[in-house]
């Protein structure tokens, strides 16, 4: 397979990371639409979502088969086969390609389940270098609040119960999170992640956000004529 790394193709790549509750997949989906409205042609791709694994995946978190090394393999896998169809190509044809976590949820997360640093890295190295990569800081009782607001227990794999870590599922998670947060807060400075505080009200977070993408966009040809979007208004229903 083609070692991308930092590319010269007309597209730009924006991704974001965070642990589970972070709220950077409402943060992206407001870029997304604003970025349409903009005129710009945008591409999104999301993490554990390639035909090839989904239904794998699912089956095996299902019947809770899934070791540390199974994870690694499977999410390597996935994200290889989005590279090719999801983010090269798009780039290539001058789109921006939005990702939903990326490499970086791999190096955080296999990591913090005890699979080597070095080992996980260098399956991805093939991986295209991210125009701005984006990480939201969050404290895990914020991150745990809002994601049992929005259901009634946490996941298996989001608790990190598969490691055994601990017998209530909640402290599980804070341990295992707890280790993911590590991870991502080591790599801010090495891969040059743009941090964002994720306590901000969603308007802050996203005004941020639109400042950094656009000065990254110049020279990016728009595909139509612009809309204008109310901020808060996409905010709203975001949440809804």
């Amino acid at each position: 397979m083609e070692m991308y790394g930092k590319h010269s193709f007309p597209g730009r790549l924006f991704i974001v990371e965070g642990i589970d509750g972070s709220g950077k997949s409402t943060q992206l989906s407001l870029l997304h639409q604003w970025l349409e409205s903009e005129g710009y042609a945008v591409v999104f791709s999301e993490w554990n979502s390639s035909p090839l694994v989904k239904n794998v995946t699912r089956r095996g978190k299902k019947k809770k088969m899934l070791t540390p090394m199974t994870f690694s393999l499977i999410h390597a896998t996935d994200f290889a086969d989005r590279t090719e169809h999801q983010i090269v190509s798009p780039l290539k044809a001058g789109s921006v390609v939005l990702a939903d976590r990326y490499i970086y949820t791999a190096f955080a997360r296999d990591v913090a389940r005890g699979v080597n640093r070095e080992w996980v890295r260098g399956l991805y190295r093939f991986a295209v270098k991210p125009t701005v990569g984006f990480y939201f800081r969050v404290t895990l009782d914020e991150a745990m609040r809002r994601l049992l607001a929005a259901r009634a227990e946490l996941k298996f794999y989001e608790a990190g119960a598969d490691l055994g870590l601990a017998d209530d599922l909640e402290e599980s998670f804070r341990i295992f999170q707890g280790r993911i947060i590590e991870e991502y807060e080591s790599m801010v400075e090495e891969f040059g992640l743009v941090v964002i505080d994720a306590s901000l009200p969603i308007e802050e977070q996203q005004t941020r956000m639109r400042q950094v993408v656009a000065d990254a966009l110049t020279g990016v040809k728009k595909t139509r004529s612009t809309t204008w979007i109310d901020l808060a208004s996409l905010a709203r229903e975001s949440q809804e």
